[in-house]
Formats: structure tokens, sequence, C-alpha cells
């Protein structure tokens, strides 16, 4: 009896050992933390910010020295953690880098992550890319941080994702000008929350001057503004395809805001010439659209 007792006190002495050194070197490993970026959320909310407008068309973003700001203040936050990289989530036409997405693509630590966008400039499918990766990194143990800019309910699944295999989610938000930016659930489910305010991007978003056509330009005829607007239509349907087209299609005599604005930015950059103020111009500009596209279907 006695000796089944002192092999019994030898195997607890011995996993003690053992359950020591593993902490021990447990201890010695540094944690691991990255930085997950919804760009779409970024690009409304510092546009809001600081140029006071959602609309990308409308400023410039130095995303390059933005993410060197993200970087520094995540290395503040967490003093004793390295950076695994910094995930940047956008949508694109077919999933096909922009000629930004592919120089931020370019930047050293930085993984580019694209879901899709619809005929109405929607992102689909960031959000469970998003929570693909978080859980993906947490559940390996790649990292024990994860901090999050972003603001869309939908991210909360990846939230709970993440901490499920113990990694701690800490949300990074943008000053709104008036109410929130973030949605509630979001807020609730996360570790902590940080405000990142005007003063951080200031640096970093500065307002395109709009083009100015003369004044003294001749007014163009309604048939001229109804081909340029069958050109862009042309040009439009080439790019998005049929399947963008058929969503289009039901809206039909409406433009979606964002196609609007499009068509008329371009359609002022071919004819230099202003066509705000020009209701009967614009009329003509949506009916050429229309009528190639309806053409084709």
């Amino acid at each position: 009896m006695n000796e089944d007792l002192v092999a019994l006190n030898a195997r607890i002495d011995r996993t003690n050992e053992l359950l020591q050194r593993m902490l021990a070197e447990v201890a010695k490993t540094p944690s691991t933390h990255a930085i997950f970026v919804d760009a779409g959320y970024l690009y409304a909310a510092a546009g809001r910010l600081v140029a006071g407008t959602e609309d990308r068309r409308a400023f410039d973003l130095d995303s390059e020295g933005l993410i060197e700001a993200l970087i520094d203040k995540a290395r503040t936050i967490f003093a004793d953690s390295r950076l695994l990289r910094v995930y940047w989530y956008d949508g694109a036409r077919r999933r096909i880098h922009t000629s930004e997405q592919q120089s931020i693509a370019e930047l050293p630590d930085v993984k580019v992550r694209l879901g899709n966008l619809n005929a109405n400039n929607q992102q689909k499918g960031v959000d469970s890319l998003i929570r693909s990766d978080l859980e993906s990194l947490a559940r390996h143990r790649a990292i024990s941080d994860a901090a999050l800019l972003g603001g869309d309910e939908d991210l909360v699944s990846a939230v709970e994702a993440a901490q499920g295999y113990g990694a701690r989610v800490h949300l990074w938000g943008i000053e709104a000008p008036e109410g929130r930016n973030q949605a509630e659930p979001l807020l609730w489910e996360v570790d902590s929350q940080r405000t990142l305010d005007l003063d951080f991007f200031k640096p970093y978003v500065a307002r395109r001057t709009a083009v100015a056509y003369e004044a003294t330009a001749t007014r163009p005829a309604r048939e001229d503004v109804r081909f340029v607007g069958a050109q862009i239509a042309a040009k439009w349907l080439a790019a998005r395809g049929r399947e963008a087209l058929a969503e289009l299609l039901p809206g039909h005599p409406y433009l979606p805001g964002s196609i609007d604005q499009d068509l008329l930015v371009e359609a002022e950059s071919l004819l230099q010439y202003s066509l705000r103020g020009q209701a009967d111009l614009r009329r003509a500009l949506r009916d050429g659209f229309w009528e190639h596209l309806q053409a084709q279907y």
C-alpha cells in the first residue's frame, strides 16, 4: 500500500513539474495581435467626419499613412504583443482589385481581402470574410487580441466566434459628428471599445476640389447628351456584366443614387460642360443610358 502511495505521489510530482515547465514556456511566448479593417465603414465614417461626405469620389484617403497610424496605435495598446498583420476588407467588381486596392495590397504586413460589389455599389460577402479570418486565427491560436475597426451588426457573429476560441476582440470606432455609427449589439459583445477622433484622421483625409467647367462653354444638344448617356451605358455594361444589368432593370426609370452620380460626373467630363441645374439635359442623359441597356437585354 505504501509503495502505491509513493508511486502515486511520484506521478503527481512529475505531472506538476511538466505543468510548471509548460507554463514557463507559455510565459516566454509573446502574445500576438492583428488589425481588421472594414474599409466600407472606414471610408464612410472618416469621410463624413473629415470631409463631410461618405462619397469616396469626393475625398482622397492616404491609406498607407493611415495604416501606419493604426499599427502605431495598436503598438501602444498592445505593448507586449507583436503584430501578425493588418487585414483590409473591401468590395470590388467581380473581386478584381482596383488600382488603389492593389497599392494597399503591396504594403508590408497588409493583407487585402475582397468581397463583391453589386449594381448599387453595396458590399457583399465582406462580413463573412471577417468572420472566417477571425475565427480561423483564434482557433489556431495565431492571435490573442484582435482590433476590429467596423460598425456593422453583422460582425457580432465574427466577434463571438473569435471569443469562443479565447481571443479578445477590441472594437475601434470612428467619431460620429452626430449620433452613433456602430451597432449597439456589436458594442455589447466586444471586450473593449475605443473611438478614434477627428484629429486622428485629419492628416489622412482630404476633400477633392470639384472640377470647374467654363461658364461660356456651348450648351450641348439633347441628342448629343443622349448619345453620351448611351456611350457610358455601354462602358458600364462591359465592366459589370449582364448579372448587374438584371439587378438594375427592375428599377427603371430610376437609377440608384451612386450610379446616377457616376453617370453625371463621367458625362460632364466627356462633354466638358456642367449639367448641374440642367434638368432637361439630365433627363436626356438618363434616357440615353437606359435606352442602350434595354436594347441589350
